[in-house]
């Protein structure tokens, strides 16, 4: 039976939510839209009084694909909500901080990707998955990626056909590097001899700078460097990159501005090296990382790059044995990006050790409040927040922010 709601606001992933609540995929804040309940998801959805801020989607694909949730709405709208999620997960907290103009990358800029293939009777199938769905979307028109990854979709198609079961799904991480296409492949057949001749082949056959199959390194014709500044990285596959060249460059830059003047600096979850090898042309860095790989990965590129200052390295689970205060007294800023989680126990010892400037990258307003409000309590000042949508048209959002410590603490 046909149901009538009235959307009142969007939830976290995108979706509109009318009173019950009742969540209806793709409407917008106002819209009156009528469809079929099931359960608490609207279903079949039809919209009876469109919002203003609702747009032609850019992308054919948008109506079958799941890579987007917000295609459907203004540019300014999706600033504006994505502005909006902060505001909220810091009042939340009882906080509040300047909030500075959004920075939004340009469409086709994203140069990772994970595609899926199918092996099917006639071939393959590759794209992205379609909403809440097993169900592959092909998406040669792509309005996220970078043409080259697209253009490099036909070669996960024939990795699938080389080791590729009918039964699952191969996940093909495609990744732009100085080197070439970088490639790494979860969830294919197990390696024997001739697949793993039949894989090196391929990365000839296709130009591929590396291949790595389930984690292990298949064939490498040459180094995919990642450029931090002026230094040069190969990451180990798989490992995590800013999805953008440009949200990384706005990160880095908010980063710089909120460390300026610093000697030395601690990068905590510094990965391979995306903020520590940059901060190196001013000031002495200690990055510290949980996966020894990227660890390794970021030494060897400091050690190959010119004019850069010391930098040291530290292997380190900072959830289990976060840097404590009589280490980190050493520092005159800190900078730190930790997962989605968040970095409770690590913010707790930041707090205790009251260094005078905390720059914080984070990918989860909500933990990223939480961790501000135990800054907060030490005597931190929440000066400005940057946020950065480098997800175009998704619902993820990110930020970078700057904390300095009151005199009085």
């Amino acid at each position: 039976m046909t149901q009538q709601f009235t959307i009142t606001r969007l939830g976290h992933q995108g979706d509109g939510i009318a009173d019950g609540p009742v969540y209806a995929p793709r409407t917008l804040p106002g819209e009156v839209v009528s469809g079929t309940l099931t359960g608490q998801v609207l279903t079949d959805i039809r919209v009876e009084t469109p919002s203003e801020d609702r747009v032609k989607a850019p992308c054919r694909h948008y109506k079958a694909c799941g890579g987007c949730q917000l295609q459907h709405a203004s540019d300014a709208f999706v600033a504006d909500w994505k502005l909006e999620i902060v505001r909220n997960a810091l009042a939340a907290q009882g906080l509040d901080a300047q909030m500075r103009p959004i920075h939004t990358s340009p469409e086709q800029s994203r140069r990772r990707a994970t595609v899926a293939v199918r092996r099917t009777k006639k071939g393959t199938l590759a794209g992205f998955h379609g909403r809440a769905s097993d169900t592959i979307t092909e998406i040669p028109d792509c309005r996220l990626l970078d043409p080259e990854l697209i253009a490099a979709i036909p070669v996960a198609e024939a990795l699938a056909v080389l080791g590729g079961s009918r039964k699952g799904i191969l996940a093909v991480t495609l990744t732009l590097s100085e080197g070439g296409l970088d490639v790494a492949v979860k969830g294919g057949k197990p390696l024997d001899g001739p697949l793993e001749l039949a894989l090196a082949q391929a990365t000839e056959k296709h130009g591929l700078a590396r291949l790595s199959w389930d984690d292990e390194v298949i064939a490498m014709r040459q180094a995919p460097l990642q450029r931090f500044g002026t230094a040069e990285v190969t990451p180990p596959p798989g490992a995590f990159l800013q999805a953008t060249k440009d949200g990384e460059q706005a990160l880095l830059q908010a980063v710089s501005e909120a460390t300026q003047g610093a000697k030395r600096v601690v990068d905590l979850f510094a990965g391979s090296g995306t903020f520590s090898l940059p901060l190196a042309q001013t000031a002495e860095v200690h990055a510290v990382e949980g996966e020894s790989a990227m660890v390794q990965a970021l030494d060897q590129g400091w050690r190959k790059a010119h004019g850069l200052k010391r930098v040291t390295t530290e292997a380190r689970d900072l959830f289990r044995r976060p840097l404590m205060p009589d280490e980190l007294k050493a520092f005159d800023a800190i900078v730190l990006d930790p997962p989605r989680a968040g970095a409770e126990a690590q913010v707790e010892e930041l707090a205790k050790a009251k260094r005078p400037v905390i720059a914080y990258v984070s990918c989860n307003p909500v933990s990223f409040a939480r961790d501000a409000k135990i800054l907060f309590n030490a005597g931190y000042t929440l000066e400005w927040v940057q946020v950065v949508d480098q997800f175009r048209w998704s619902s993820h959002t990110e930020l970078a922010a700057r904390f300095v410590l009151n005199a009085a603490s």
